[in-house]
């Protein structure tokens, strides 16, 4: 059963998606940023080109011809799915495909909607029967 991984608290949820990434890879793992759209696809793939500071994440697009041995896949694209270890959902919405994975993070900002949209995902884990981990990154609990 996927192992599911709330990080709550963020106040950069791209950064701190970048970080677990670069964390994961530093452990041997496979990862997928699930992004939701083009740009924020872009926006996360230049990011892990400068992350950390002094390296670079190796990352492409599932469609690349080198996916299939890149660590890191970054896509709003789920047709093709290739690494099934540990997947980021950087989306509003519950990933259709989150169980083919071994784990999944779930990134929760500071932001109204972002956290709405979080109890929801959470609900719908919980309620299947997942056993939810949840780590405070930042800030107090209200």
């Amino acid at each position: 059963m996927t192992e599911v991984l709330f990080y709550t608290h963020v106040d950069d949820k791209l950064q701190t998606a970048c970080a677990l990434t670069f964390k994961a890879l530093g452990r041997g793992m496979r990862v997928m940023l699930w992004t939701r759209d083009a740009n924020m696809t872009d926006k996360v793939s230049r990011m892990l080109w400068s992350s950390p500071s002094t390296g670079f994440v190796p990352h492409c697009r599932v469609d690349h011809r080198l996916a299939p041995i890149t660590p890191v896949i970054v896509d709003h694209r789920s047709e093709l799915l290739i690494h099934d270890q540990v997947l980021v959902n950087l989306c509003d919405d519950t990933p259709p495909f989150f169980s083919r994975f071994r784990r999944l993070a779930e990134i929760v900002s500071t932001d109204t909607h972002d956290r709405e949209v979080a109890r929801s995902r959470f609900r719908f884990y919980r309620d299947r029967g997942y056993e939810i981990v949840t780590h405070q990154l930042g800030g107090t609990r209200p």
